[in-house]
């Protein structure tokens, strides 16, 4: 291509011919990235992370075996299993409170393996027969009354105490009218208005 400079004359820029400079050294990238090398890599990464973690859990096992065997017998003085349990009542979470609740539960009605809510359903139907028929402990003592029962007494025990309050408030005022000893024959105005 030619340009032309300040005089109007065309000038003629050449480039040189460089093709006979060659570097045996430098070369350039057939390919960005290599993938079966790449991929070899991952699969054997994989497979050394699997053997890792197989020689991990017989490690483990084998050290917890070696635990076990090594731990003294327990105490004559120490506590059984059924004796370390927390007392009554248990925590759903408490160890023991699944295998009591479960001698009492009604196997008909809640299947345990499928619902996971069976011991609070098993428990509620506790509650309700206690409220329903009183509670009994064990050995069958009564502990509590039926609720129809309980609520009676309470409406009696409140209309004994309204009828004393009543009778009581009539009396006091009846004694208000009266003069006393000191009152010399007066009667006081106090209640009066």
């Amino acid at each position: 291509m030619a340009k032309q400079d300040h005089n109007g004359q065309g000038h003629a820029t050449e480039v040189p011919d460089v093709s006979y400079i060659k570097n045996v050294d430098v070369t350039h990238e057939t390919s960005d990235v290599n993938v079966p090398a790449l991929l070899k890599f991952v699969l054997a990464l994989t497979i050394m992370t699997a053997v890792v973690y197989v020689l991990m859990l017989f490690l483990f096992s084998f050290l917890n075996a070696q635990e076990t065997n090594n731990e003294p017998p327990p105490g004559p003085m120490a506590m059984s299993e059924q004796e370390s349990l927390p007392p009554e009542p248990r925590l759903q979470s408490a160890p023991g409170f699944a295998a009591d609740l479960a001698r009492s539960a009604d196997d008909k009605n809640y299947d345990k393996p499928r619902d996971p809510l069976w011991e609070i359903h098993v428990l509620r139907q506790q509650w309700d027969r206690d409220l329903l028929e009183g509670a009994k402990d064990q050995s069958g003592r009564t502990l509590g009354m039926p609720i129809k029962d309980a609520m009676e007494k309470f409406v009696a025990e409140q209309s004994a105490k309204a009828s004393a309050n009543k009778a009581a408030q009539n009396v006091e005022s009846y004694d208000d009218d009266l003069p006393t000893a000191a009152s010399s024959g007066r009667v006081s105005t106090k209640g009066k208005q």
